[in-house]
């Protein structure tokens, strides 16, 4: 514990000048350091964090939580377990579709997606299918009329528009193992635009009847779910189908998994990263106290003379150290969880004062710079600041405590 009188003299020693201008402004840049360096961290992955919400949020608005479908591949009375599955606590929506890959034909362009057939009365309580679709209603796709809606990339690709054909191929073989292609002519009805590559280059969607029968299966390969709870879907998943005899479920963390894995790695190196910039400031730190013990050897010396310990000398300049970096750390903390909170308009600020887009709507999907301030992600880096400091201010402070009063006051 510090005493009083040991505290006074580490916050006088933090404000004098006595030391010389260099130390005042390495003091002065230490905790300006820690401050920018933890306020650096925490609004960088806060904004992270805001993509990877953004990011999650399209990636799902297509696929649903999760996914529950026979091991052996073959199709069931999708209508029956999807209304089985809404029963189950926890699950909020569950609707029958068929994928299946195939070739997509518009004159000389192709271009390979899924086809995926979904049921337009329970598919909006899995998906944000009817938020995406420009214009157009899931109720559009008639059972029975192959009506088709692409995905914007893919029309692009593909060169096609609405109110025109398209030829889709769908790979299969007969009998004997001999490759029969299928072919049949799917009239475009509408586009979506989810905002993501994965949804518009590679997915067009018809009715689930159009699809089953193109593909020569008798009912839905696949049940998608959706949970109140999107972190309970792994568990929930593998609950659900292990209940269903000769079921699987796979969630989306396993569907995704390269990307939150690339999104995690991100995060990871660009946290070491800023780590060094507030262990540069910590390193700082023990420059300036070690500058400041080497011009109060003379206090140090009267101050042993007059009764200090070792242990009292070791406080003062702890103190001091503290004082600079838990200051700094804390300045951060502030900084940073305000501009991570108020990030956007910063950005708007900018961008209105220098004339510029940071995100050209004619370019990128999301327009606006997304932050979620986790507090977890506050409290580790505030934590490692505050110790990273504390360690940075103990070699000085033990070679201030092995001053020897006769040998500093010696030539006094």
């Amino acid at each position: 514990m510090f005493k009083p009188l040991e505290l006074a003299i580490a916050l006088r020693y933090v404000r004098s000048r006595e030391a010389g201008i260099f130390v005042s402004f390495v003091t002065w840049a230490s905790l300006v350091g820690v401050a920018l360096g933890v306020a650096a961290l925490i609004t960088i992955l806060s904004v992270m964090n805001g993509f990877e919400a953004e990011s999650r949020i399209r990636l799902l608005s297509l696929s649903g939580h999760a996914t529950v479908y026979r091991a052996d591949g073959a199709a069931f009375d999708g209508p029956t377990f999807a209304d089985q599955a809404r029963r189950v606590p926890g699950i909020s929506g569950a609707a029958p579709v068929v994928e299946q890959q195939a070739l997509f034909v518009h004159g000389e362009d192709m271009a390979p997606a899924t086809l995926r057939g979904v049921d337009a009365r329970r598919e909006e309580s899995v998906t944000a299918m009817a938020a995406v679709l420009n214009g157009s209603r899931l109720e559009d796709l008639v059972p029975g009329d192959n009506f088709l809606f692409l995905g914007r990339a893919l029309a692009f690709q593909l060169h096609v528009v609405p109110g025109e054909d398209v030829t889709v191929l769908l790979p299969t073989v007969d009998e004997e193992g001999a490759l029969e292609p299928r072919m049949r002519l799917f009239h475009v009805v509408g586009l979506f635009e989810a905002g993501m590559q994965e949804h518009d280059a590679t997915l067009a969607i018809a009715a689930l009847s159009d699809v089953a029968a193109f593909a020569g299966v008798s009912g839905a390969t696949s049940l998608r779910l959706r949970f109140a709870d999107l972190y309970a879907a792994p568990e929930g998943a593998r609950r659900l189908a292990a209940g269903w005899p000769g079921f699987k479920a796979r969630d989306w963390t396993e569907e995704n998994a390269s990307y939150f894995r690339a999104v995690r790695l991100e995060k990871t190196m660009m946290a070491i990263i800023l780590f060094l910039v507030v262990a540069v400031a910590a390193f700082n730190i023990v420059a300036m106290l070690v500058m400041v013990v080497r011009a109060k050897r003379t206090d140090i010396a009267i101050l042993r003379t007059l009764g200090l310990s070792p242990q009292g000398v070791v406080r003062i300049f702890l103190g001091q150290g503290l004082i600079i970096g838990w200051g700094g750390a804390f300045l951060g903390v502030a900084l940073g969880t305000a501009l991570a909170t108020h990030v956007d308009q910063v950005a708007g600020f900018l961008q209105r004062l220098l004339g510029f887009e940071i995100f050209d709507s004619n370019v990128y999907y999301i327009t606006s710079i997304p932050s979620l301030v986790d507090p977890r992600d506050v409290a580790v880096i505030a934590l490692t600041a505050l110790l990273l400091t504390l360690a940075a201010t103990i070699y000085p402070a033990r070679r201030a405590a092995a001053t020897q009063p006769a040998e500093a006051l010696r030539y006094e």
